[in-house]
């Protein structure tokens, strides 16, 4: 079915800056959660950040060797463009600031950025390759993903470079990194993306000849798969998590 013939639920209304602070909150605590759920968590790698709704200098993301299924918004600790700990108590990710400070300082528009190592997607990241458009949800990433070799390149203004209109990146022999224009985008893009690595990795193991979608077909469902369908798409797993886990939004 094409999102733009979806019922059109809106989208939250704020009376003032602190509620949104807060919920953009809670909706990263919830991604954790989530992550943390289905095992895209490795030891103390992987994090997810939040630009702060009035100061866009500022950015919230998970503190230092916290479990992702522990985490709750008190503990997100807010960090400034220039790696400064403004609010919170924790440790700075030492891998984590420098990636999100400076894709966010490059990207007005980004909201959020996600960066795990996930099972799939890292197994896929060793391909060297893109992704085909095997299926609807391979074609949202068509010609919206990009390889870099964060080894070579690191992961500050040369990873920043390479986003231009792009929902998501795989980090060679790395992992998976997406983007949106909220949480709950960069956060579904996230989980579609590990969900299309691993059915590519399964359609390749039969040794047999994939079946693509048509160059046209593919590019009408990537450039329809946006922001909204991102935010909307996130909304059943946020639901559920958040009535399972009520204590995420402390």
């Amino acid at each position: 079915m094409d999102p733009r013939n979806f019922p059109r639920i809106p989208q939250p209304v704020f009376n003032s800056v602190e509620e949104e602070r807060q919920h953009r909150k809670i909706k990263l605590a919830a991604a954790f959660r989530i992550f943390g759920r289905l095992n895209y968590d490795e030891g103390v790698m992987g994090h997810i950040s939040a630009r702060d709704p009035e100061v866009p200098e500022h950015y919230w993301m998970n503190p230092f060797g916290v479990s992702f299924n522990q985490i709750k918004a008190s503990d997100l600790l807010r960090v400034s463009l220039d790696g400064e700990l403004i609010e919170g108590n924790g440790l700075l990710h030492p891998g984590g600031v420098p990636t999100h400070s400076a894709v966010l300082r490059a990207r007005p528009d980004i909201i959020s950025v996600a960066h795990t190592h996930s099972t799939y997607g890292t197994a896929w990241s060793a391909q060297d390759r893109l992704l085909d458009p095997i299926s609807a949800e391979s074609a949202v990433f068509y010609e919206r993903h990009a390889l870099y070799d964060s080894y070579a390149s690191g992961e500050r203004e040369n990873l920043a470079a390479v986003l231009e209109n792009n929902k998501a990146i795989i980090f060679k022999s790395h992992g998976l990194f997406t983007v949106g224009q909220s949480v709950d985008e960069a956060v579904y893009f996230f989980l579609s993306l590990e969900k299309v690595c691993k059915a590519q990795l399964a359609a390749e193991s039969t040794g047999r000849p994939l079946k693509l979608l048509t160059h046209d077909h593919a590019t009408a469902i990537a450039n329809r798969v946006e922001a909204y369908a991102g935010w909307l798409n996130f909304q059943p797993a946020y639901q559920h998590i958040l009535a399972e886990h009520p204590e995420l939004a402390h």
